[in-house]
């Protein structure tokens, strides 16, 4: 479903190391918004949902609610780290275009509604 270049998950890791706090998997999502339409959304989590898809990555948890899952079906995340910035980044095959600062995201059934960026 998602993978994830081992650059990126190095970094889930260390992240999820950081909060030492047992159970915590990361959990995707994509909402409404962005400059685009879409938008992608990653966050710590401890709790599973019943209608959550589970995902075991190399050395963490991924969770995904169905409505996202949609739109995440085959992306791949990679962690850049440059003097420009810093973070991951979403190659989504679902996705016919993307804003410049490639946090939103827009399909090619126009889903969602844009917002200016902040």
């Amino acid at each position: 479903m998602i993978t994830f270049t081992s650059g990126a998950a190095k970094k889930v890791i260390s992240l999820i190391e950081g909060q030492q706090k047992e159970g915590l998997a990361l959990r995707m999502f994509v909402s409404d918004g962005g400059c685009t339409g879409l938008e992608y959304g990653m966050t710590l989590d401890d709790s599973q949902h019943p209608d959550d898809l589970a995902v075991d990555a190399e050395g963490f948890r991924i969770l995904v609610d169905p409505g996202s899952a949609v739109y995440l079906e085959g992306a791949e995340v990679d962690y850049v780290e440059s003097v420009m910035r810093s973070g991951f980044t979403i190659n989504n095959p679902n996705a016919t275009r993307t804003c410049a600062c490639g946090r939103s995201f827009r399909t090619a059934d126009e889903k969602g509604h844009a917002h200016s960026c902040t």
